[in-house]
């Protein structure tokens, strides 16, 4: 009987053998497939940074200076009492409008008038004596020419005349006192304006110049405002007025509401030299009431209209240690860095002077993720912005 196994083991090597060469050629064709398969796809393309950006617009500018200050009444009058008496009345409302000469309180009139009454009686009386005296005057002349009055009556009775005369005229100023008091018992509106709220009520006892007053009445149609700027513009405002009336137009403390368009009419006469600003009025007819005594504002003086000015956002101007720029982008979806040379800003729009051309499409929104270069992409601006730029 014949022994198999040295055979089998045999068989069993050159199958392992097989295998192997098998695998081996597998693994050189995969390593010669993979730099044909490389070369083949394309490279990944750039990472994009995500902007929001606008198209810089030529537009019409107007060329302002921005100051602080407040609304003032034109007059502002404290009314007060100039006679004593009980307060009868006060027949206007608070806050009601009055023109000057309207009725705005009345004292008891009666006193007033009693000592009126009085002094004309006492005219009267001094009249009635002074004819009797005048003729008695004329009779002692006849008589004493013909001696029987004495010539010392005569210069007496002189004297009695002349002492009514005197009398007369005290009398007639008496009336015109009492006259004068009686119509302080009407109070009236020395100005055109607004009723304050009332100090005294009805019935008092009030006496003459009592502090506190009546009752205040202001004038706000017009009305002015004072309010600053820095003294290094004084001379632009000077020429501005010099070329005629300068517009200013009153905005709320926080500018963002415009109350009243006014007119410039003076600076004060000197600048104040602790804090290097000078004061300025304007003149506000203020026909809506949106101006009132005490308020503050922001004043914009207009020097001029900055014609077919370049515009952008206030918010696409970046500040660097070169200066300003802005962040072009250019047809390729890539920005560039723009040096600008910016005019003003106002209303959160930059008036750029140089560097910018309308038209140019520039960023608002991402510029902290940008470089010269940098791939963008491009997303719609929001809506609600200046009123002067559409999103590119």
């Amino acid at each position: 009987m014949t022994d198999a196994r040295p055979p089998r083991r045999i068989h069993k090597v050159w199958l392992a053998i097989l295998a192997g060469s098998l695998l081996a050629g597998a693994i050189a064709l995969i390593l010669a497939r993979e730099p044909r398969a490389r070369a083949a796809s394309p490279p990944p393309a750039p990472f994009a940074v995500p902007v929001t950006t606008v198209q810089a617009l030529a537009a019409d500018v107007p060329e302002e200076m921005v100051g602080i200050g407040n609304v003032q009444a034109l007059y502002a009058v404290t009314v007060r009492a100039q006679v004593t008496g009980y307060l009868q009345s006060v027949p206007v409302a608070e806050g009601q409008m009055v023109k000057k000469g309207d009725l705005l309180a009345v004292i008891d009139p009666r006193p007033f008038q009693a000592a009126l009454d009085q002094a004309r009686a006492a005219k009267a009386r001094d009249e009635a004596n002074l004819v009797a005296a005048e003729r008695d005057f004329e009779r002692y002349k006849v008589l004493a020419k013909h001696e029987f009055q004495s010539w010392q009556n005569v210069d007496d009775q002189q004297g009695t005349v002349g002492a009514l005369r005197a009398s007369i005229q005290a009398d007639e100023a008496a009336i015109e006192q009492a006259a004068l008091n009686l119509s302080f018992a009407h109070i009236t509106s020395p100005v055109d304006g607004r009723v304050g709220l009332r100090m005294i009520d009805p019935g008092n006892l009030i006496t003459a110049n009592q502090s506190g007053g009546l009752i205040s009445v202001t004038e706000v149609q017009p009305i002015t405002a004072v309010f600053t700027l820095p003294e290094i513009d004084l001379p632009r405002v000077m020429d501005a007025r010099a070329a005629g009336p300068v517009a200013v137009r009153a905005y709320t403390s926080d500018s963002r509401t415009m109350l009243s368009e006014g007119v410039l009419l003076t600076p004060d006469n000197q600048i104040d030299t602790t804090t290097g600003t000078i004061k300025l009025k304007a003149q506000f007819a203020n026909a809506d009431n949106h101006l009132w005594p005490g308020q503050y504002i922001t004043a914009r003086v207009e020097l001029g209209v900055l014609r077919q000015i370049v515009t952008v956002p206030e918010a696409a101007v970046e500040r660097g240690a070169n200066g300003m720029f802005v962040f072009v982008v250019k047809p390729d979806q890539t920005a560039s860095v723009r040096p600008v040379t910016e005019r003003l800003e106002r209303d959160g729009v930059a008036a750029i002077a140089k560097g910018l051309a309308p038209g140019e499409v520039v960023v608002v929104n991402g510029q902290s993720r940008l470089a010269e270069g940098t791939h963008v992409a491009v997303r719609a601006a929001e809506s609600g912005g200046t009123g002067l730029h559409e999103g590119g």
